[in-house]
């Protein structure tokens, strides 16, 4: 058997298993028999169908009385507390490796308030239960954004119960379900004993077209989140459509709290050879995703049952006769197809639905097989991706190297931008080999053998990198330098000092002052006899390009340096722009709101 072991430094996918008609409830033995399976986690409904028959009967009583005129002015009845028939849950060993299932049947959503008040009630009753009992994460299913021609109108009321729901407990975790993309058959109104058809007409308008919207469900979600002030406990759970919409509106989730992906059984296909697999955009979506800082989730929905778990022999025995909630808030996937997963072109021509043709083979999990698969054949990280990955999600204040002396792991990171020292040294070897073309004398006048030499000068020479680029272009270009070095950073200058020698073979002329104070190169460095004539730089480089603004004050600094310049001397660069871009960043913005609320003096201010 194959490893499924991934490479070294990339991330182990930890794989859940989603049945729409669970045996209930969840035994320890049954726990056993997922994680021989490969299975790293189940998830299991809150309440039963029987909690679902006696809302649903409550409900129904209130609303005829209402529609009989029998006190109409009643507020909506509460529902009683859980009773042990109405949840397959308990404390217990097996709860940390569950994740619980909001009712899929209720509708926070809903135009009509009484609705929305039981929807309401049944979900905190739900989360309070879930808390007792230890479950970490619960999964709520997401808003019905169309009701008849209204759409998206009850978005802000569903906001306000997550809301709520999530004051109820210290460490739940809510997982809001969502698809990737809006579609109109996610508002199926088919799950059966839903509250949404229950809603009385004169609340729900007739007519209205569906829509087709591909950032709808993130419009949703980000009322959400605003709502809730971008709670550290609420995160996405994303549905994986078979087909994908475009790549601007799978990027909008990239940014978002992901803590779950499911994957239900339609959105793999079979390969030429019949083995169930996903398409190369899907694999490309899992890797980008998995490559977060804290990657999330994987849910397989309703891809066949744990493998030699005991079936029961009808659903009655299952279940209690009724249906079970599904984790996408609807009914099950594998039962009735949408839109969204139509076979495709090659599958129609064989007139064989997509769940049949499956290569029989001797695996009893080959979704899952599938999904280590991927796992063990993730794309390699590059040197940069491995180096930046701590940085993801990580607010930095801007630095302050003339106030502070920086770090030899912030120079690091500053040398990994190898872009940016490439363009580097092709523009000191442009500006070198230009220099002789333009009848340009050097400002050298240290000896006879380098008279008229070039004097390149890097100012702010950190731990060395342009220094070495310099180097490395005079000899591509074919020209004798007189290299300086200025630093004011006393152990930064240790390491240039230790550069010079073992690698620089002492060519290279070192400074240890402020370059604002330093009256520039000068005769006879080294020999206090003689006396030091200072003279002109030609090319004076810097990288004082700063990472928010001039925060590292590269105006007062170059000002400073930009007067030893000779007559022909340019600045590498002669200019520079900053620019501001927007960006979707929730969780800094959450870390910034939440240290504004604990009275953090400058929290929204400094950047």
């Amino acid at each position: 058997m194959k490893s499924t072991t991934p490479p070294e430094g990339l991330p182990i996918y930890y794989v859940g298993q989603h049945e729409s008609k669970r045996q209930l409830p969840i035994s320890k033995e049954t726990l056993c028999l997922a994680l021989d399976a490969g299975y790293d986690m189940l998830t299991t409904p809150i309440t039963t169908p029987l909690f679902q028959s006696r809302v649903l009967a409550l409900l129904s009583n209130h609303l005829s009385n209402l529609k009989n005129g029998i006190d109409d002015t009643a507020a909506t009845p509460a529902i009683p507390s859980l009773s042990p028939t109405d949840t397959p849950l308990a404390p217990g060993e097996v709860i940390q490796q569950l994740v619980g299932v909001a009712s899929p049947w209720i509708d926070l959503s809903s135009p009509d308030p009484v609705i929305y008040n039981f929807s309401r009630q049944v979900l905190e009753l739900e989360v309070q239960y879930a808390a007792f009992c230890g479950l970490g994460n619960v999964v709520v299913p997401g808003p019905r954004l169309q009701y008849g021609s209204a759409h998206g109108e009850g978005i802000t009321q569903y906001a306000f119960a997550i809301q709520e729901a999530l004051a109820l407990s210290n460490y739940v975790q809510i997982l809001i379900h969502l698809p990737m993309m809006y579609h109109p058959d996610q508002d199926s109104e088919d799950v059966e004993g839903s509250l949404a058809l229950h809603a009385r007409p004169e609340f729900v308008e007739e007519g209205g077209k569906s829509k087709h919207d591909f950032l709808g469900t993130w419009d949703a979600w980000h009322i959400i989140k605003s709502v809730c002030k971008y709670n550290s406990r609420l995160f996405v759970a994303l549905s994986i459509p078979r087909h994908l919409p475009a790549l601007h509106a799978q990027s909008r989730w990239h940014s978002e709290p992901l803590r779950l992906l499911s994957l239900a059984a339609q959105t793999f296909v079979p390969n030429p050879k019949e083995y169930l697999t996903l398409t190369r955009p899907h694999q490309d979506l899992v890797h980008r995703y998995m490559r977060l800082r804290t990657p999330p989730w994987i849910l397989l929905c309703d891809v066949g049952p744990i493998p030699s778990l005991p079936q029961p022999q009808n659903q009655t025995e299952a279940n209690g006769n009724a249906t079970l909630p599904n984790v996408d808030g609807r009914i099950s996937a594998s039962s009735v197809p949408s839109n969204n997963d139509l076979p495709t072109p090659a599958e129609a021509a064989s007139h064989q639905p997509p769940a049949q043709k499956q290569k029989t083979d001797k695996s009893p999990t080959p979704h899952l097989l599938y999904i280590r698969n991927l796992q063990c054949r993730q794309p390699p990280l590059t040197p940069n991706q491995s180096f930046s990955a701590d940085y993801q999600d990580y607010l930095q204040g801007p630095l302050q190297p003339l106030a502070d002396n920086l770090e030899s792991m912030t120079y690091e990171v500053f040398e990994k931008d190898l872009v940016k020292y490439d363009l580097y040294e092709s523009a000191i070897r442009k500006a070198l080999a230009d220099w002789p073309g333009k009848g340009y004398e050097g400002s050298s006048p240290v000896d006879v053998e380098l008279y008229g030499t070039v004097v390149v000068c890097v100012v702010g020479a950190g731990r060395g990198p342009l220094v070495t680029r310099a180097l490395r272009a005079a000899a591509d270009a074919g020209v004798k330098i007189e290299l300086w070095a200025v630093e004011k950073n006393p152990n930064a200058y240790v390491v240039l000092q230790r550069h010079n020698e073992l690698s620089w073979q002492n060519q290279v002329h070192l400074v240890h002052s402020d370059m604002r104070t330093w009256k520039g190169p000068h005769t006879s460095p080294q020999s206090p006899n003689f006396e030091q004539v200072p003279y002109g730089i030609d090319i004076l480089v810097s990288e004082l390009l700063g990472s928010f603004a001039d925060n590292e004050l590269s105006p007062e600094c170059l000002d400073g340096a930009t007067r030893l310049l000779s007559p022909n001397g340019i600045s590498i660069p002669s200019s520079y722009t900053s620019f501001l871009t927007p960006i979707a960043a929730p969780k800094l913005h959450a870390d910034i709101s939440r240290r504004a609320e604990n009275g953090e003096k400058g929290a929204v201010d400094t950047p």
